[in-house]
């Protein structure tokens, strides 16, 4: 029986590690979606980029001038 090239181990390996990674992607998918839903729910109204700022007169640090 002939052995096989090294071009097909070489495109098998690379078959295995493709579907190892789509593996891994989807169960990383999977535990952010369950990260998600079991996050406590944020106000509708509130924008996160911008909570707790207070508008007005920002405090002047000594070390910045």
């Amino acid at each position: 029986m002939a052995n096989r090239t090294r071009q097909t181990q070489m495109k098998r390996e690379k078959e295995r590690r493709r579907i190892e990674k789509a593996a891994d992607k989807a169960a990383r998918r999977q535990e952010a979606k369950q990260r998600r839903a079991s996050a406590p729910a944020r106000p509708p109204d509130e924008d996160p980029d911008i909570a707790g700022i207070v508008p007005g007169p920002q405090r002047i640090y000594e070390d910045m001038g």
